[in-house]
């Protein structure tokens, strides 16, 4: 789009809002975009939460966007550009929100097919609206890849294996449990005897020293 009147309801506009298409043309009446971003003429990228329709230097670690960390924990100063759109930008990305009455040529136009089915055995159960009783794994999406068709893995099946391994782990709680509390009544019933001896023990060499001083006097 060459016309920067066209434009203007985009100007001073931050990233992650939404804009009406109507001024573009009469093709995208009714349709609604989110700004997602963009790069200016020399081709520094807008990062979000920059409030500002300039270039700034910032200094980036891991984790931010428009950095990718070679060396870890390496730390680097670049310049991005802010994140308010301005006459200065040579791309700016859109993605569609809501779409108007008329087709766009070569976006809305053909409808593609998703690629991969889905992996999940309840998301596939739900696609096929399957009963509990019906075997997912009859119902999962093939991908023909020319010499044989793929299928994915699916996640969280319940099969007889999974069941038995979960009343395995459980029957192995369970006896941690009262082999755990076993050993507690052992050794509470252990203490009681020692502080009993050691009562004794006590007892005896009181009685001795007694009888010592006794025979001194």
């Amino acid at each position: 789009i060459d016309d920067d009147k066209k434009l203007l309801p985009f100007f001073d506009k931050r990233m992650s809002t939404e804009v009406t298409g109507d001024t573009l043309g009469d093709e995208f009446k009714g349709y609604i975009f989110r700004i997602a971003g963009g790069n200016d003429k020399q081709g520094f990228p807008m990062k979000q939460g920059i409030l500002c329709n300039h270039r700034v230097r910032l200094l980036f670690k891991k984790g931010m966007s428009c950095y990718r960390e070679r060396r870890k924990g390496c730390r680097k100063r670049k310049s991005v550009r802010g994140c308010v759109v301005g006459p200065d930008l040579a791309t700016l990305s859109l993605v569609l929100i809501k779409k108007g009455p008329e087709e766009l040529p070569g976006l809305t136009d053909d409808n593609r097919p998703r690629r991969l089915g889905p992996k999940r055995a309840s998301n596939i159960r739900k696609l096929f609206a399957l009963e509990k009783k019906d075997d997912v794994r009859n119902f999962v999406v093939r991908r023909d890849t020319g010499k044989r068709k793929k299928a994915p893995k699916i996640q969280r099946l319940v099969t007889p294996a999974m069941l038995q391994r979960k009343r395995f782990f459980r029957s192995q709680t369970r006896a941690r449990m009262v082999l755990s509390k076993k050993l507690k009544a052992d050794y509470s019933k252990r203490l009681v005897e020692f502080r009993q001896e050691q009562k004794e023990l006590r007892a005896a060499e009181v009685a001795k020293k007694k009888k010592e001083k006794k025979v001194k006097a």
